[in-house]
């Protein structure tokens, strides 16, 4: 691999023209397809193989028409002090607000709070029920203006007004903190690189990477029924990858350089090291995210497959158009050690004898690996402490900040109706096949009643063929509960017996059963995946380090890491630590699909660094030094760059703290913290701690396996016997290739 990848980045440094016109090509190709592509809407969200789902295609089926997956909205009115909702004037001035919503173009219905029980029992707080024709992020913007406006007319008759419901759900908004991560990003790689132009590159070609993998999300977001959060993600990641992979190219280059390789040839030869690194950094990552998929839930697939393509696309672009890019900077990028005029260089440093900060540290760990080793791992351990604690759940209206209107109708529904009013849940029953269904509709709803934590169970509402029917049940408790979840569990339970005596299914939905079911899919799905994705990284490691022990050690590590990890994540937006800090108005459960996710991308984004540190300690090694002294060699070319790659990827990440997304701003955090930990403490402390205590061990492989493996080559050893003769020639066979 290392021949080809030197190859392709002499070819792409000499014809620079060709390589850049193509991605410039491509990115142009890219934003035409997005720029005339319907804008992406909600992603459907369904989640085969739970009861919920499968009641919520059964409403679709037996009460067609009736809009069930359509957007909805509360309007919730509240009398001034000491009056009621039944007051003529206020009674007028909700009626009129009915009559003014059920004119919208897209509303499929209005219910009226005085016909159809929607009054609080002390007649101080009343609300009408708005559902429209089309989910919540497909709605026209007219509909969500319309129905602010109607609430700003009941308002202006002296009412308390509120909207709660997914129908005034947008795009998120990532914020200003994006552009200051991309800022703190740029500023490392000027002190990584010494040079304004060589700190430009590894920006520009990320950025290259992203707009080429977003636009692309945003072409065929209609047609693959894509979510607005995908391009967010595409972008979260794919711009922090691209920076890293860039950087190492970029630096290896200017390794070379200082080497006195001509320009050409250091450009193939960084192509060739750093690039065997950078594909197989990426294939950890690819493989982390498309693993996505064993999940079975179709929103988390897409948005895996979607950010390993972008991830893709990135390795490509580090591995054809960096070359190209350095061709065109020529002599302004400058060999290492050496700046640039503008920061006060243009002369080389005169520190060859004095040891770098990557070597006494490694040093360092080299002589107290033991103490090390101890003080990163309970350090770990007690940040992942809160882990223990994790509430998983989704997001609803009562993890919104209170400064909104959804949060503040969905506090009016609780002092109203009772904190379960905002989580009702919707039983449907199906007795298509019983001798007396309406017996069994009355059969359930008693069964229901008799139930604890239930405060209200309204009558059976069948279907026009008198075959199914929908029950509401109105729990006791709040939707995020532990109540509410034992209560699903109760009525499915009275189901199983109903359907033992009738044959009749009785099935649990509504976004609180379905929340519920993800929760549960999620935890099930944790263990495969895990086993999955890190059994084929561990491989992938294998035939990278041909080594037993330093992928079990790299996995191990992963572990570590991410538990630390979503640690901080309980600490933070569940028990409220710092959250002021992190801008975070509202605790409550940690999103379903966090663990998981982290996971996932945590352990191709850890697999990245160890792919970067680890390749250089064994490339010294393989070059014939003694262990300890390979991991200092590994640390004093590698430390610098890898430190500088976490910095970035830490501070893109964080730069999405800002969204005005909960997913994301959890997503950017969890993920900013988890590189921190595993880059600052695994990477940089405990494995060279553990390299040194296992000695030549560590490089130990069964002779059977290490003649059954490939020799993929990522130290490029097999460049050292490349001669300038052959160079042209090969050139010329990659060009007929």
């Amino acid at each position: 691999m290392a021949t080809f990848l030197y190859r392709l980045g002499r070819f792409s440094f000499r014809k620079r023209h060709v390589v850049a016109l193509f991605w410039v090509a491509l990115l142009a190709l890219a934003g035409a397809g997005a720029a005339g592509a319907p804008a992406a809407g909600n992603s459907s969200f369904s989640i085969p193989g739970t009861e919920a789902q499968k009641a919520f295609d059964l409403l679709d089926d037996r009460f067609p028409g009736t809009s069930a997956d359509g957007a909805t909205a509360r309007v919730v009115f509240k009398a001034p002090d000491g009056r009621k909702m039944t007051d003529p004037g206020n009674k007028a001035a909700v009626q009129e607000t009915v009559d003014e919503l059920s004119g919208g173009a897209e509303v499929a219905r209005v219910t009226d709070p005085f016909q159809g029980g929607g009054v609080s029992q002390d007649g101080s707080i009343a609300y009408a029920s708005v559902t429209y024709k089309v989910p919540g992020m497909e709605l026209e913007e007219s509909s969500r203006e319309a129905l602010k406006a109607a609430a700003e007319d009941a308002r202006d008759s002296g009412l308390t007004v509120e909207i709660g419901g997914d129908a005034l759900q947008a795009v998120p908004e990532t914020g200003s903190a994006e552009i200051i991560g991309i800022g703190v990003a740029a500023v490392v790689l000027v002190i990584t690189l010494g040079s304004l132009l060589a700190a430009g590159l590894p920006l520009l070609t990320a950025i290259v990477g992203v707009g080429i993998g977003v636009a692309t999300i945003t072409a065929l977001a209609s047609t693959l029924d894509l979510g607005s959060t995908t391009s967010i993600l595409a972008s979260m990641i794919g711009l922090a990858v691209g920076i890293d992979y860039a950087l190492f190219v970029v630096s290896r280059y200017r390794a070379e350089l200082a080497e006195g390789r001509e320009r050409e040839e250091a450009a193939g030869r960084a192509v060739g090291t750093a690039g065997s690194a950078v594909v197989f950094a990426g294939l950890t990552v690819v493989i982390a995210l498309v693993g996505l998929s064993v999940v079975n839930i179709p929103m988390l697939t897409k948005m895996g497959i979607a950010a390993a393509g972008t991830v893709a696309v990135a390795v490509l672009i580090a591995l054809t158009l960096i070359p190209a890019v350095l061709g065109y900077a020529g002599r302004r990028v400058r060999p290492a050690g050496e700046k640039s005029k503008l920061l006060g260089g243009g002369r080389a440093k005169n520190t060859a004898d004095r040891p770098n900060m990557g070597t006494r540290w490694a040093s360092f760990v080299v002589r107290r690996p033991l103490a090390v080793l101890l003080l990163g791992v309970v350090g770990l351990g007690a940040a992942a402490v809160p882990a223990g604690s994790l509430e998983l759940g989704l997001p609803d209206d009562g993890s919104q900040p209170t400064s909104t209107t959804q949060r503040r109708a969905y506090d009016l529904l609780s002092e109203g109706f009772g904190p379960g009013f905002n989580g009702p849940l919707v039983v449907v029953v199906d007795a298509e096949g019983s001798d007396d269904p309406q017996a069994v509709f009355q059969q359930a709803g008693d069964e229901i009643k008799a139930l604890d934590n239930v405060v209200n169970v309204a009558p059976a509402a069948p279907n026009k063929a008198g075959d199914t029917a929908t029950i509401a049940v109105i729990p006791d408790a709040k939707p995020s509960s532990a109540a509410t979840e034992d209560l699903v569990h109760d009525i499915r339970a009275a189901g199983a017996g109903i359907k033992d005596g009738t044959g009749a299914d009785v099935l649990v939905t509504g976004a609180t059963a379905m929340n519920i079911d993800v929760s549960q899919k999620l935890n099930d799905a944790l263990v495969p995946y895990l086993v999955l994705v890190v059994g084929l990284a561990f491989l992938l490691l294998i035939v990278v380090f041909r080594s037993i022990l330093v992928p079990l050690k790299a996995a191990l590590g992963f572990l570590l890491s991410v538990l630390a990890a979503l640690g901080a994540v309980v600490a933070v937006y569940q028990w409220g630590w710092l959250s002021g800090l992190m801008g975070v108005e509202e605790t409550g459960p940690i999103m379903s699909m966090m663990p998981i996710f982290m996971v996932g991308v945590v352990f191709g984004l850890a697999m990245d660094y160890e792919v970067f540190l680890v390749t250089r300690i064994r490339e010294a090694h393989v070059h014939g030094e003694k262990p300890a002294q390979a991991v200092v060699t590994g640390f004093r070319y590698s430390a610098r760059v890898v430190t500088a790659a976490a910095v970035i990827m830490i501070a893109v990440f964080s730069g999405f703290i800002g969204s005005s997304d909960s997913m994301v701003k959890m997503i950017g955090f969890g993920l900013a913290i988890a590189v921190l930990f595993d880059a600052f403490v695994v990477r940089m402390a405990l494995v060279p701690a553990v390299l040194a205590l296992l000695g030549a061990k560590a490089w130990w492989l069964p002779k059977w396996l290490d003649r059954a493996l490939p020799n993929v080559d990522v130290e490029g050893e097999s460049l050292a016997v490349h001669d300038s003769a052959d160079k042209d020639d090969e050139d010329k066979e990659l060009v007929r290739a």
